[in-house]
């Protein structure tokens, strides 16, 4: 028989060890997905390496936090269909699986867009080809997953800043109604999925007025669409407040479901807007560009935690028209911010660190709706 001090010896060590091992985890506190639950959903980008469950602190927290997730890549059509005709549904497959095991709702992102496409898309140059692509792809991957989620992003970022159509490969070999038409498709193939359409910078007049002449197209055609993603991609201290309610407002006098889809708060210099991924800054090395290596001081802190608090209070005002709300990444760590438009820029944009504990912006955010009550 081990004596007292023995078990103490064994028991003590293994005790510190597991603290240390968890000291990173988010304590008990409050839920986001609990603090608005009767306001619209609350969602989160997942990578992959969240999606499998690799990271047993980050899925502790999105299953705390979050009732609504969003694949950030594995469900565009280059890891889809990574060769012509060949599909590859591992990965998504296991994000419906996390989903239903977590009791938490799904949204596919994205059937068309005109970037992260196979390679071999981009060497099509007749239009027959591409429609048998983009016929195949949307009704193959919207059919699978019909009744499985809830809605797919149907078409991304159609629309140039000035609210005309981008030239991309579809506008260009299909024709300008291929939105329409993708549309069509995925409302035959998913008959009991949500359909979008989601971009950024579509709060700002110009781009608004284009999205709206898109939508009233697709209606006109007596064509589904459920919804319209503001994918809510802003500046810390310029939030466009005005542009946002009055697109919230205007998208829902269309009859559409209104949702923040892609929520981040960038924090670092850029010297254009938007979040085209194809665009570059080009950065000299200098430390101006790339201020919060080390974590950022309370100031920025306190900006930060006031544009969440001020957003939120917005979609609390227009939680009728608002279903749901998606930050574009678990933790500032998992940001595309950090990587784009330079690479290798540290960046503090959502609401919990890289050692995913809740920023000031967190307790903002729960704030709005404990003032309102």
């Amino acid at each position: 028989m081990k004596t007292r001090n023995t078990l103490i010896t064994i028991i003590l060590p293994a005790l510190l060890l597991a603290s240390c091992t968890s000291d990173k985890a988010l304590a008990p506190g409050p839920s986001l997905k609990n603090t608005f639950i009767n306001d619209f959903l609350i969602g989160t980008a997942l990578s992959a390496n969240q999606i499998e469950e690799k990271d047993s602190v980050a899925d502790v927290l999105i299953r705390e936090q979050f009732n609504v997730l969003t694949a950030e890549n594995i469900m565009k059509s280059l890891f889809l269909q990574p060769e012509w005709g060949k599909f590859d549904f591992r990965l998504a497959d296991k994000l419906i699986d996390y989903g239903t095991k977590n009791k938490m709702t799904l949204v596919g992102h994205t059937l068309v867009w005109h970037s992260q496409l196979p390679r071999y898309v981009h060497r099509i140059t007749d239009k027959d080809s591409l429609t048998e692509f983009f016929t195949n792809h949307i009704t193959t991957v919207a059919a699978r997953y019909d009744g499985k989620i809830l809605g797919w992003d149907v078409v991304n970022e159609a629309l140039n800043e000035d609210g005309t159509m981008r030239e991309s490969i579809f506008y260009k070999l299909l024709g300008e109604n291929y939105v329409t038409e993708a549309f069509r498709l995925a409302q035959q193939a998913a008959p009991n999925t949500e359909l979008y359409y989601n971009d950024y910078n579509i709060e700002q007049p110009k781009k608004r007025a284009g999205a709206v002449a898109l939508i009233k197209k697709i209606q006109d055609a007596n064509v589904r669409i459920d919804g319209v993603g503001i994918q809510g991609h802003w500046h810390a201290g310029r939030i466009p407040l005005k542009d946002i309610e009055e697109s919230i407002l205007e998208y829902s006098a269309l009859g559409l479901k209104v949702m923040i889809t892609e929520l981040d708060v960038e924090l670092l210099p850029r010297n254009f807007t938007g979040a085209d991924i194809s665009e570059r800054m080009k950065m000299k090395d200098d430390p101006a560009f790339n201020p919060y290596i080390s974590g950022i001081p309370d100031s920025v802190q306190q900006q930060l935690a006031n544009d969440y608090e001020a957003l939120f209070k917005l979609f609390l005002k227009h939680k009728d028209k608002i279903t749901r709300v998606t930050f574009w990444g678990v933790n500032d760590g998992q940001s595309w911010l950090n990587g784009w438009p330079v690479p290798g820029r540290t960046n503090h944009p959502l609401l919990f660190d890289r050692e995913f504990k809740p920023k000031p912006a967190f307790y903002k955010v729960i704030g709005t709706k404990e003032n309102v009550n």
